[in-house]
């Protein structure tokens, strides 16, 4: 079989928090459809912290994974979803990012805060924990609620098409290199 021919980059960026609460699911939901009707194909990774299930105890596929299956693919006319068991625990960011269909243009992911992947850090007054830009490189611009004098674009958190248009001038600077192996 031959492997598919990977004739782009994504651009891959990652909205992040020093703690839950603030703001990233959010964000991401109104940065999609932005992004969308700029004419690009956008993903997202999203980080869970604890175990979760996306199949539905009884019906098929849950049973057949259930019964040992490594990945299981469901799909009908509209939608598909393989779920794929990490066996020896081993997931990084990498692997991850490289299920994503090729087509992507842009990849969001939200969370992993403490991965080393550029990142749009979610500054609240009243809610962050602490402030994650002031000791972390990978750290490109910040959305907040108040108004911070950083060396890296600080955008008001409700200025989504700022937050877009940044992206957009951006992506170039932060593109996943997929490797044909």
């Amino acid at each position: 079989m031959k492997k598919q021919q990977v004739n782009k980059n994504s651009c891959v960026i990652g909205i992040c928090a020093s703690n839950s609460g603030c703001g990233k699911t959010t964000l991401i939901e109104k940065l999609v459809p932005k992004l969308i009707q700029k004419g690009f194909i956008v993903s997202v990774i999203k980080h869970a912290h604890h175990k979760f299930d996306i199949d539905i105890p009884g019906k098929d596929s849950f049973r057949l994974r259930k019964a040992g299956a490594y990945q299981t693919l469901v799909f009908n006319d509209v939608r598909s979803a393989v779920i794929t068991e990490n066996i020896n625990n081993e997931v990084s960011l990498e692997k991850e990012i490289k299920k994503i269909n090729l087509n992507a243009d842009i990849i969001l992911i939200e969370g992993l805060k403490n991965m080393a992947y550029p990142k749009i850090e979610i500054y609240r007054n009243n809610i962050s924990d602490e402030k994650l830009y002031e000791n972390d490189s990978n750290i490109i611009a910040i959305a907040s609620d108040i108004i911070l004098d950083k060396k890296i674009p600080c955008f008001n958190l409700n200025d989504i098409n700022g937050i877009v248009d940044f992206i957009i001038e951006n992506k170039h600077k932060y593109e996943f290199k997929y490797d044909n192996d």
